[in-house]
């Protein structure tokens, strides 16, 4: 008979064994990639991405031509050749939200006049529904702690909703990629609700999205039980959603659309491969653990202005014996840029502004201290002269605490935001490629003789 008592997602004895076995039988030495010159994580020995893709929907500048050298410069990045500064600058300045205007320029590579954006405003809020009972039946049935991975199944569950879910004819697949962006803010704080209700026995809340409202607006007004909301919460919101979008066809989440879109699979399965990959710590969870960081900061830190003791923290971070103990100072460094992150240097003066009116000006001084000192450290400690600056990710998660927005919610917003730049990123693998993405692997093992079971 079948032993039914046993724990299914227990690591058994046996399973412990086997994993040692595999670990053993699968090192290979770090060595031999220096040997055969192999880019691990397809980047140079200098940090320098390995050119795989064109692409015209976002450009990255992290370099600048000074006698016939490139170097390091205050990062830029461009939407369709529009700078991010400008465009955010632009919405400011009118007082209006954007994220919605920023997505029709991904895909569509020209900023809208009134007519266009209003028409594509329409366009969003009619797909701004899911299929009848999808709450009900898939959100609200299977909730899951991990919100990535609840909204991953929801997307592929809406594949057996749609009537013509493998044509990836650019018009079916424009339509899709319209449909999701304008759920996943829905899939995203529904899969919360349902987690909070039935995981944590707390309320459940499920409102229905007004199509006057903006996509910032969707999410404060679906995820607070009074529905209520600031005009300034909804504004910093919306900036942020656009500073996530989009960030070249290199990124780990990007390149997965790229890879998996030059494969001929549908939309539904390129936008959940994309989904987990930004899931992963060292990408889009990477504002939870800043987050988490600092919460194990304030409560190690006493005075919050000292800098000696704050340096100290720092220390203790790198020598792997505070927090995770991985040796790592999150929100700190990025694969691209040495000088700035142009997402954080617009970022952080929100948040500034945020903090004053929300009470939250001791959090933020913390921040911006540790923004200060722990380049220092970092150079000091490592002995990495070359710039190490801030990321995106480093006031994002303080961002979205003072909004009371869960941490549960924090890589699935980014994720809300992102998919824009993957549907413009698919959408473009399948206008401009035809061969299948497939870089090699090098083999470094060695023939053997095969034995017969009874002999070995």
């Amino acid at each position: 008979m079948v032993d039914t008592t046993w724990n299914y997602s227990e690591n058994t004895p046996e399973i412990n064994y086997l994993a040692n076995k595999m670990t053993e039988n699968s090192k290979i030495d770090p060595a031999l990639y220096g040997k055969y010159d192999v880019k691990r994580g397809l980047r140079d020995i200098d940090g320098k991405g390995v050119l795989t893709g064109l692409t015209d929907i976002s450009t990255i500048k992290q370099n600048k031509l000074v006698d016939g050298k490139l170097v390091p410069c205050e990062g830029e990045l461009y939407y369709r050749g529009y700078n991010v500064n400008d465009i955010v600058g632009g919405i400011r300045s009118d007082d209006r939200f954007g994220f919605e205007e920023v997505v029709y320029l991904l895909l569509f590579g020209e900023m809208p006049n009134r007519e266009q954006l209003l028409n594509f405003k329409t366009l969003l809020v009619q797909y701004r529904t899911l299929p009848q009972n999808f709450v009900r039946d898939v959100i609200l049935k299977a909730p899951s702690e991990d919100m990535m991975n609840s909204i991953a199944r929801s997307v592929l569950t809406l594949f057996c909703y749609d009537k013509n879910p493998n044509d990836t004819s650019i018009n079916n697949v424009l339509r899709q990629c319209i449909q999701l962006i304008s759920v996943f803010p829905m899939l995203s704080v529904y899969g919360y609700h349902a987690y909070n209700h039935y995981l944590r026995d707390k309320s459940l809340y499920i409102h229905r999205a007004e199509p006057t409202m903006s996509t910032a607006e969707v999410i404060l007004s679906l995820l607070r039980p009074d529905r209520q909301y600031t005009d300034l919460e909804a504004k910093v919101l919306d900036m942020a959603l656009i500073l996530h979008m989009e960030h070249g066809g290199g990124n780990n989440s990007t390149f997965t659309t790229h890879v998996v879109t030059s494969s001929g699979t549908d939309t539904y399965s390129a936008i959940a491969a994309a989904l987990s990959s930004l899931k992963g710590p060292k990408h889009g969870g990477a504002n939870v653990k800043v987050f988490e960081m600092f919460e194990d900061m304030k409560q190690a830190v006493r005075d919050w202005k000292d800098e000696d003791e704050i340096t100290a923290y720092l220390e203790k971070l790198l020598d792997k014996k505070a927090f995770d103990k991985k040796g790592l100072i999150y929100g700190m460094g990025h694969a691209v840029y040495t000088i700035s992150d142009p997402r954080q240097v617009i970022l952080k003066g929100a948040v500034k502004k945020l903090a004053e009116v929300e009470g939250y000006d001791k959090e933020f001084d913390l921040y911006a201290t540790v923004e200060r000192l722990a380049p220092q450290v970092i150079g000091k400690k490592r002995r990495i002269y070359k710039g190490v600056a801030s990321n995106v990710d480093f006031y994002s998660g303080l961002l979205y605490s003072m909004l009371d927005i869960p941490c549960e919610l924090y890589t699935p917003l980014f994720a809300t935001a992102r998919i824009a730049g993957w549907s413009a990123h698919r959408l473009e693998e399948l206008i401009n490629a035809g061969k299948i993405i497939r870089p090699a692997y090098m083999s470094i093992s060695t023939e053997k003789e095969y034995t017969k079971l009874s002999q070995r």
